[in-house]
């Protein structure tokens, strides 16, 4: 038999090229370029863009009129169901309406991807000034509502790894960039069951944040309000925290697994 080239010893080159871009991808917040791939990868332009040419015709890579790559939905749907069968987009929908119009703000819904929140779900209201965030978009952590909460989820250890890991970039004024301070912040956050972003990802906009648990107990994604911050008020949190426990209601949280708050 002859040697297959896309084969090295037990491994399947262009499979672990195409996660090396993957990876590549997800290390950035905007979209990346062709050339920061190649560089980041060490593959050759010719080589990465067919890899990613395959990537993005089933879905898992777009590209935008600018020739530059970010994660497709294709990934994030399948995200959403990493720990079953259940689409919590489909379940967290008509709720997150109903809060948004409740609200009148932007209700949000994220899962955890490494160092970053994803936003694969969003409610956005019919006014003329709101907060937009995309659908696929992502921010650290440590800059988000419910970034905060899933690493406080991991304990004291988790956060002082990820801060080592990440260095705590500052994004506005207002970001936290001090292990201590983060892992206090977490804490609170944890102990009451909601936290907030003081526009720590981004200046004039304040978000209010909730974790989503699933049948197992395990952390399944976030819910968060996210409003210019002089609308923001405190008087959302139980809406908010109604909405989220009914969305990890549906995908099976167990009533002993519940905070009070």
């Amino acid at each position: 038999m002859g040697s297959d080239p896309e084969r090295s010893g037990n491994r399947i080159q262009v499979i672990d090229r195409a996660a090396a871009l993957l990876d590549a991808i997800a290390r950035y917040s905007e979209p990346v370029s062709l050339k920061v791939l190649g560089a980041e990868t060490g593959l050759h332009p010719s080589t990465a863009h067919r890899i990613l040419a395959s990537l993005a015709d089933n879905g898992f890579v777009e590209r935008d009129a600018g020739g530059h790559y970010r994660l497709g939905l294709r990934l994030l749907q399948l995200g959403v169901r990493l720990h079953g069968d259940v689409d919590m987009r489909a379940l967290a929908r008509p709720v997150m309406e109903a809060l948004r119009d409740r609200l009148g703000e932007t209700i949000n819904l994220t899962i955890r991807e490494g160092d970053q929140v994803v936003y694969i779900e969003k409610a956005t209201p019919n006014r003329s000034i709101h907060v937009q965030q995309l659908i696929g978009s992502r921010a650290p952590l440590h800059v988000t509502a419910v970034g905060k909460l899933m690493l406080a989820a991991g304990g004291e250890a988790a956060i002082r790894a990820y801060a080592e890991r990440t260095n705590l970039p500052a994004y506005t004024r207002n970001s936290i960039t001090k292990v201590e301070r983060l892992i206090a912040e977490c804490a609170q956050a944890l102990e009451s069951g909601y936290a907030f972003d003081n526009q720590e990802a981004e200046m004039d906009v304040g978000c209010i944040g909730v974790l989503l648990t699933d049948a197992t107990g395990r952390v399944a994604g976030g819910l968060s309000v996210s409003a210019p911050i002089e609308r923001r008020q405190m008087d959302w949190i139980e809406p908010l925290t109604a909405a989220g426990q009914e969305i990890s209601d549906q995908l099976g949280s167990r009533p002993q697994g519940r905070r009070r708050h």
